[in-house]
């Protein structure tokens, strides 16, 4: 099961990583409450077919089902979903892109560290994991000094519920029906994202046409598979692991924008990889009491 579940994580960060080459290309006909509110409701509607499959196929679970938590998780995880992703878009307005991925990153320091005050046990092989990813994602991301910013700020904040929307989803998840909260949860951001793209940006058809690609890309896959991947992968396993193994998002979008885009990797960027893959197997790696 550990090892299923460490797979889904995995397809979860690689579907999340080649998906920044198309928000990349989408971004440049909307702005970004547009694309991460379209694609959003984009992914709460793939998953309305699963749910009716999975209904039918399998009505005792549907029997057992409790409305109350599958509500409350879906719309606790759509408000950290929305308000994680604004702050990090909001600062980045006022940041680089390389310090805003190294502090988003801290998230999987901020998961172990909640988690002492949940009464979760953090063994030492996963504390020096998350050194390790550090160290990785510090090779991978920072390319120039330092420095405490406005935007940085702002990306912080949004790391911090982003630690957040992890602890929800692994106190959720095991009580419901995660792709229904899945879904439920998309639909909270996307609405929720439809304000301020009303407020600040200017949406038209001509735009969201160009960007229908990237929109279904981000939409279906890292949306309506990805996150979905995310809630599964997550029921039973160690919150810690599961953020050390979601942030190869970093190592892959780096290595998706090298093959696609025809980004150069440099050797810096190289050694933050094999640092993280180093981190996610000493994780991974059995104790004396599995």
């Amino acid at each position: 099961m550990r090892k299923k579940n460490g797979f889904l994580l995995f397809l979860t960060a690689f579907i999340w990583g080649t998906a920044f080459v198309a928000q990349s290309v989408g971004m440049d006909h909307l702005g970004p409450f547009g694309f991460n509110g379209i694609r959003s409701l984009i992914g709460g509607a793939a998953l309305l077919p699963c749910i009716w499959i999975l209904g039918r196929t399998d009505r005792e679970h549907r029997r057992k089902e409790d409305r109350k938590t599958l509500l409350a998780g879906g719309i606790s995880c759509g408000l950290a979903l929305f308000a994680a992703s604004s702050l990090q878009q909001i600062g980045i307005q006022y940041t680089t892109a390389g310090k805003a991925g190294f502090i988003t990153a801290f998230y999987i320091v901020l998961v172990p560290v909640a988690g002492i005050f949940l009464g979760k046990k953090t063994g030492w092989k996963v504390w020096t994991a998350v050194a390790m990813a550090l160290a990785g994602l510090y090779f991978l991301c920072i390319t120039e000094s330092f420095r405490i910013g406005k935007g940085d700020v702002f990306v912080f904040a949004g790391a911090v519920i982003f630690a957040v929307h992890i602890l929800v989803i692994d106190y959720f998840a095991p009580r419901t029906d995660g792709v229904k909260m899945s879904c439920i949860q998309f639909f909270v951001a996307g609405i929720l994202s439809l304000f301020p793209m009303a407020a600040t940006e200017t949406t038209t058809l001509e735009g969201v046409w160009l960007s229908m690609g990237p929109l279904l890309y981000a939409g279906v896959l890292s949306c309506g598979v990805a996150y979905t991947l995310q809630i599964i992968g997550q029921k039973n396993m160690n919150p810690t692991i599961a953020s050390l193994i979601l942030s190869l998002e970093s190592c892959i979008s780096v290595l998706a924008g090298w093959v696609i885009l025809g980004e150069r990797l440099s050797v810096r960027e190289g050694a933050g990889c094999v640092l993280m893959f180093g981190a996610i197997i000493l994780a991974q790696l059995p104790g004396k009491k599995e």
